[in-house]
C-alpha cells in the first residue's frame, strides 16, 4: 500500500450505493476523515442490484458517475460490491477523477491473510463475475474461494425485515452451505451484510466474518488527495427513492439527518 497522498483538494468525495449498504464504507469514511466534503447517493429506485445484468449495472453506474462529474468531485467511491464486480472495468478510464472500487482496492489485503480457503457471500451478479475468486487470486493464487450468493438479504436490510423468522431461516440455511466448506474465513461481499451481523454470529465466530468496509475506507484514505481544511466537512446525501425507509434504514451505521430526493437518473448511453 502506498503512503498517504498529500496533494491538497477541497473539493468533495462522492459516494453510491444500491441502498444504505455503502453507509457501512461511508460511515467509517467519516470517522477516518471528518474533514472532508462528501455526497453519497442511494440508487432505491433500482435496488436490489444483485439481479441486474451487467450492461443495467453500467447503466447505473455511468449515469451516477455523470451526476457526480457535474458536482465536480475529486473522487468516487463505489461502495457497491456488485458494481464493483460487474460495472467497474468498463467505467474506470472514463474519468477525470479517481475510482475506487470495494473489491479490487480491498482484495490484496484479504489475501495476505494467513487462509487457505475463504467463503464468499455475495450477491447473485456479483458471485456469477467470480471478481472476489479472480481478485484475490491474483495476489494468492494458493487460496481456495468458495462463493454462495445470497438474493434476499438485500431486501431483509431494505425492508427492515432482518428480524423476521423468514430472514433467520434463510440466513442460517446459507451459513449451514457456507460451513460445509470450513471456511477459515468468510467475505461479507456486500455493503449490506454487515447488517445482519447479529444473526450470522449466531452460526460462527464474529471474528471469522470480513466486513471489507472496515478496510476500504483505510485505503481510501491513503490513496486519496487530502482537503486542506481543519473544520468538519460538509455532505449532502441523495436517494433515487424513499427517503424516509432511507433514513430509517440507515440508522445501524449511520445518523442520516437530511436526504434530497432526485428524479431517478434514466439510462442515458450504452
Amino acid at each position: 500500500m502506498s503512503t498517504v497522498n498529500h496533494n491538497l483538494n477541497n473539493n468533495p468525495v462522492g459516494f453510491f450505493d444500491s441502498g444504505v449498504g455503502g453507509l457501512s464504507v461511508y460511515s467509517r469514511f467519516k470517522k477516518l476523515l471528518p474533514n472532508e466534503n462528501t455526497l453519497y447517493y442511494g440508487d432505491l429506485a433500482n435496488l436490489p442490484y444483485g439481479n441486474k445484468s451487467k450492461a443495467e449495472l453500467i447503466g447505473f453506474a455511468r449515469n451516477i458517475l455523470d451526476f457526480y462529474k457535474a458536482k465536480n468531485v475529486k473522487a468516487v467511491v463505489i461502495a457497491c460490491n456488485t458494481s464493483s464486480a460487474q460495472a467497474y472495468e468498463t467505467v474506470k478510464n472514463e474519468y477525470d477523477f479517481q475510482i475506487f472500487p470495494i473489491i479490487q482496492s480491498c482484495a490484496e489485503i484479504i489475501a495476505e491473510q494467513s487462509c487457505g480457503n475463504i467463503g464468499v457471500f455475495a450477491t447473485e451478479a456479483t458471485v456469477n463475475s467470480h471478481a472476489y475468486a479472480k481478485e484475490l487470486t491474483k495476489y494468492n493464487p494458493g487460496l481456495e474461494i468458495f462463493e454462495i450468493a445470497c438474493p434476499n438479504w438485500v431486501s431483509f436490510v431494505e425492508s427492515g425485515s432482518i428480524n423476521s423468522n423468514y430472514a433467520f431461516e434463510d440466513i442460517k440455511s446459507h451459513m449451514q452451505a457456507m460451513l460445509s466448506f470450513n471456511p477459515q474465513k468468510i467475505i461479507l461481499g456486500c455493503t449490506h451484510y454487515p447488517y445482519l451481523i447479529n444473526i450470522l454470529k449466531k452460526f460462527a465466530p464474529a471474528e471469522k466474518f470480513i466486513d471489507p468496509a472496515e478496510i476500504f475506507a483505510e485505503y481510501i484514505k491513503n490513496h486519496i488527495d487530502l482537503n486542506c481544511t481543519d473544520s468538519p466537512g460538509n455532505e449532502a446525501i441523495y436517494v433515487s427513492a424513499s427517503p424516509e425507509s432511507f433514513k430509517e434504514h440507515s440508522k445501524i451505521f449511520y445518523n442520516v439527518k437530511e436526504c434530497c430526493l432526485l428524479p431517478k437518473i434514466e439510462h442515458s448511453r450504452s
